[in-house]
């Protein structure tokens, strides 16, 4: 099967729940969880499908730059998916369906970058599984950051829209952020820890500006984490911290990927 009927429907599907949950949102009225949740679970399905055909090779694993965007997506928007049956987070699906659409037309559209199929031994590739859904957390908590002070300003100025009005309490809201934050940084833990057991050389020419970044941003998350358990830390204080180790750990990645693949093509 080409991934290109998989990836069209899937971008269709996602764009279509997103418009459903945009307008009954901007009614200000609730969207029928159930509807919302199937519409998001058949795109998902799709995308998972397209990104079969479109990672496997017969040479390795096919993970260049959009590939590896699409790949992140498609495991943020399960993870809410899943979450979604337990805790009130599908407001976060407005914000990440878009992205999914996004990402699963470029995966088939744009040209693949310069990078060698991936076919190493088990550790290599469950450094790669924890990098990827500590990526996909961490994004989780990126996106809930935002919301979260979009729904700070809003009760402050007292003007809150169909959108805010349909979120949790703030507080709750909160500690979902940190929630997502520690699974994060527990996954990045992972994820450098199986690195640097498993890769020969950690600070080798093309792997050390990723590494060091990466370290960085292990620390801003952990002085954040700290500081909410220690100083009570939270509201613009936290979504700060929140954004600059995302930052840190996109450039790490995917300011990486892109400067090897498309201007050094290396």
């Amino acid at each position: 099967m080409h991934p290109l009927l998989p990836s069209l429907a899937a971008a269709l599907l996602y764009a279509g729940a997103a418009a459903y949950q945009g307008l009954r949102l901007t009614q200000r009225s609730i969207p029928d969880k159930r509807l919302l949740a199937s519409l998001g679970a058949l795109a998902l399905c799709l995308h998972v499908v397209s990104l079969f055909f479109q990672l496997y090779d017969v040479h390795g694993l096919n993970l260049d730059f959009f590939n590896a965007a699409s790949l992140i997506a498609c495991a943020v928007i399960g993870l809410i998916l899943l979450a979604c049956l337990r805790i009130p987070v599908e407001n976060l699906l407005l914000l990440l369906f878009p992205l999914g659409t996004l990402t699963v037309l470029a995966a088939q559209f744009m040209p693949s970058g310069t990078i060698n199929p991936i076919n190493e031994h088990p550790g290599i590739l469950a450094h790669i599984l924890f990098s990827i859904l500590a990526y996909g957390m961490l994004t989780i908590a990126v996106f809930q950051s935002i919301l979260l002070l979009l729904q700070d300003h809003q009760l402050k100025h007292k003007h809150p829209s169909g959108l805010i009005r349909n979120f949790p309490p703030l507080q709750t809201m909160e500690s979902l952020l940190f929630g997502f934050l520690f699974a994060g940084w527990l996954l990045l833990s992972l994820s450098l820890l199986s690195g640097a057991l498993y890769i020969d050389d950690l600070f080798a020419q093309h792997l050390a500006h990723k590494t060091i970044l990466s370290c960085f941003a292990w620390v801003v998350f952990a002085v954040l984490l700290w500081g909410r358990h220690q100083l009570g830390w939270r509201g613009h204080k936290a979504i700060r911290w929140t954004l600059a180790g995302f930052c840190l750990l996109m450039l790490a990645y995917f300011g990486s990927k892109l400067v090897r693949e498309f201007i050094l093509h290396i």
